[in-house]
């Protein structure tokens, strides 16, 4: 009898010693998802391999290749550091000030997340047609990512305890200092956290670069694709920015360092104060009022202008639609198929964790960080290679959704099993319940709101990609994304504008989402 069921027999030894009863079969299936996670890691490795290293050596090693690293060097080292000065002052006004309206301004700071990147990127472009480079780079990036550090900055802020900062001012420090000294280091996990975030999607962002005009790692690789379909210069430059993307993973575990953040008991009982503004509450609401007009302002202008100036003309129902409706449908099948997915891991993560399990997790949530032209370049080779039938269908372009979006719909999912008790996974199985039904009936319906969310948050992914969809779906495949991208390459900017408006509206959903859990993580 294997140690799993005698967990799981009502009455029996380990049973009544409160083991945690465990799924059979919940181990295999979160083994098994984390195998295909690996596929685009595995393709890296295997495509160095084939080429053999004089090749690969000449193709990495080439002026080319400097050129992007350069311009990936740069354009990570400027932005994100902007990024956090932006969104440590946003944070900071709106939650430890007495800024006017700081709660609308807060829900401000969140919302450009509703704006996809290369919408910010046309709206700009459509303003100023000479936005180029890397400052027109850093200034859009900036503009559409700094939410991503906002949101954390702005919890933790919310969460820390007032007393360590009453005691540092009891001992005579001023409040700059006090700041300096208690707040912003505590604020370290959210600053890495941020900064981890906004450079993943700085090496994997391909629109927003495109039509600004700067070349980045991920442009060159779909330049090649499109150039020679599958040839060994776009898989060595895939290759190199894997590594970029596992070096940014280590330089935050490193910044991360292994300080103790958390506090025993509950803290202070009371809110912390809010800073009194005074004479500089004036010049304070001038930064959140110019990055509001900066990052909704001229998109909204900027779409406004080219909907009135198309008119009716351009909304064209019989090309609207079919978009729309493929959109939806890949959104709700890959948001569904990805939490399924998720539930083994995250199950597993709460009730039975252990080395192997961190190690299947660590694998997800590397893969997860990858961009999705390695992902779709990977499914690409092995399809084309191995699986030719597979090739250009809707179960790959679903499978790359699975492996780009697994870490998101896998957050929630584990979050809300954590609170679901074990205990009553125990008294299903007590009253002769198999393990599967004990799961779904108990602990899946405990999680389904986390479940909910999660499955939005992948759903919203999936309806603003671009690259693995143009990739990886098949001919004749329109979503809002990929006719957007079609109409702004033929400079019609106008017939693009519906598509660009209708993808903020889904996307409102995703911003208010965020901006919900994220007070609802801070007990507010």
């Amino acid at each position: 009898m294997t140690q799993a069921s005698v967990g799981l027999r009502p009455g029996g030894p380990a049973f009544a010693a409160g083991r945690r009863p465990l799924v059979p079969g919940m181990a295999g299936a979160a083994l098994v998802v984390s195998l295909a996670a690996l596929l685009p890691l595995g393709f890296v490795v295997w495509v160095t391999l084939q080429t053999g290293w004089a090749t690969a050596s000449a193709l990495v090693f080439r002026p080319r290749v400097g050129e992007l690293l350069v311009n990936t060097v740069l354009l990570v080292g400027v932005t994100v550091p902007v990024c956090a000065l932006l969104a440590l002052a946003l944070a900071w006004l709106t939650e430890r000030s007495d800024l006017p309206g700081a709660r609308i301004w807060a829900g401000l700071a969140v919302a450009p997340l509703a704006v996809p990147a290369f919408v910010h990127s046309y709206a700009w472009i459509s303003l100023v047609p000479g936005l180029h480079g890397l400052s027109g780079g850093v200034l859009v990036s900036v503009i559409a990512y700094f939410p991503l550090m906002y949101l954390p900055i702005a919890a933790t802020l919310r969460r820390l305890d007032p007393g360590l900062e009453d005691a540092a001012a009891s001992l005579g420090d001023a409040p700059p200092r006090v700041f300096l000294r208690v707040v912003l280091p505590q604020l370290r996990l959210a600053l890495c956290g941020g900064a981890l975030l906004v450079g993943l999607h700085l090496l994997a962002e391909y629109g927003l670069f495109v039509m600004i005009r700067f070349d980045t790692f991920t442009t060159a690789i779909v330049d090649q694709f499109q150039s020679t379909f599958n040839g060994p210069a776009a898989n060595m430059l895939a290759g190199v920015l894997v590594l970029s993307c596992l070096g940014l993973l280590w330089l935050d575990a490193v910044l991360r360092g292994r300080a103790r953040y958390a506090r025993i008991g509950s803290g202070a009982a009371r809110l912390p104060r809010r800073t009194r503004l005074g004479r500089a509450t004036l010049p304070c609401l001038l930064l959140p009022l110019a990055t509001t007009l900066l990052a909704l302002g001229v998109p909204f202008v900027t779409l406004g202008q080219w909907l009135a100036a198309g008119g009716a003309a351009i909304w064209k129902l019989d090309e609207i639609g079919p978009a729309l409706g493929q959109t939806l449908v890949f959104a709700v099948a890959g948001g569904v198929i990805t939490t399924v997915a998720a539930i083994p891991m995250a199950w597993l993560s709460i009730r039975a964790p252990g080395r192997l399990q961190r190690v299947l997790e660590a694998c997800n949530y590397t893969v997860g960080s990858l961009p999705g032209v390695v992902v779709a370049l990977a499914l690409v080779t092995i399809t084309v290679r191995v699986a030719l039938p597979l090739y250009q269908t809707v179960a790959t372009v679903l499978l790359a959704y699975v492996l780009l979006f697994l870490p998101r719909a896998l957050i929630g999912l584990r979050a809300s099993i954590a609170q679901a008790p074990v205990e009553l996974e125990h008294a299903a199985a007590s009253l002769g319940r198999s393990p599967a039904r004990a799961l779904w009936s108990v602990t899946i319906r405990l999680a389904a709101p986390g479940a909910a969310a999660g499955m939005a948050l992948v759903a919203l992914g999936i309806t603003n990609e671009l690259t693995a969809t143009q990739m990886l779906a098949p001919n004749g495949t329109r979503t809002l994304a990929t006719a957007f991208w079609s109409y702004s390459g033929e400079i019609d900017y106008a017939a693009a504008a519906p598509y660009a408006l209708i993808m903020i509206l889904i996307s409102l959903p995703l911003t208010w989402l965020l901006h919900a859990q994220s007070k609802r993580t801070a007990g507010r």
